[in-house]
């Protein structure tokens, strides 16, 4: 089964208003994101003001509103751009054919890429911490960017306990408890507010001892 097309999915949700972009235009689309992803993280979308995410950006507020409608499409905009840069990782990760200490580090070390960033916070603020207000978002985000990463997962355990070098009894579950083992306590407390800042090296060596707690246990051996 090939994964969902972030993309796509996302645009069927909440489609951002049809305008012609020039180039310098499509240069303000992206300051206007930067703005709003650093607003966000310092303030959670509900405090945060229009006014203040232009003021840092630069442009006015009637082309704001122009490329994305509102302040939830500037959200929508956000988790969109974060999520292709997502599946775009994921995509790329071949982990077939590499022993699964290899292949399991290989995508712990992806994925600490992809959610040190500051977007990242934002997205897990937004649809797990503030989910209630945006139910569609929630979910959509759990059923094709979750479903994304653990199906590439799942795909590995599978031809890992085929070939006996895994023991396994459900490859679905597999890949949803490595999940949780990796960043589990660093998704609760982005999502509450406990945690405000990613401390990129930290979270690689939390997920780097996750891999072996996953692969070897805690029994002594």
């Amino acid at each position: 089964m090939n994964p969902p097309n972030p993309s796509a999915s996302l645009h069927s949700l909440r489609p951002r208003p049809e305008v012609e972009l020039g180039r310098r235009a499509e240069v303000r689309v992206e300051k206007f994101l930067d703005a709003a992803t650093e607003v966000f993280a310092e303030k959670g979308y509900q405090h945060a003001k229009l006014s203040e995410i232009v003021a840092r950006a630069g442009g006015s507020m009637a082309t704001l509103y122009r490329v994305f409608g509102d302040k939830e499409g500037l959200a929508h905009a956000i988790i969109e751009r974060r999520l292709d840069d997502l599946n775009q990782r994921m995509q790329a990760l071949d982990l077939s054919g590499q022993s699964p200490e290899q292949a399991l580090r290989l995508a712990a070390e992806r994925l600490v890429e992809s959610l040190a960033r500051a977007d990242s916070r934002v997205l897990h603020r937004i649809v797990v911490g503030e989910g209630q207000s945006f139910p569609q978002l929630r979910d959509w985000f759990f059923d094709h960017a979750v479903a994304t990463v653990r199906e590439k997962l799942a795909t590995y355990f599978e031809q890992e306990a085929a070939a006996g070098r895994l023991r396994i009894d459900s490859a679905e579950h597999a890949s949803s408890q490595f999940f949780m083992m990796l960043f589990g306590d660093w998704a609760l407390r982005i999502s509450c507010g406990n945690l405000h800042e990613t401390d990129q090296p930290a979270l690689h060596a939390y997920a780097m001892q996750a891999v072996d707690l996953f692969l070897h246990g805690a029994l002594p051996r």
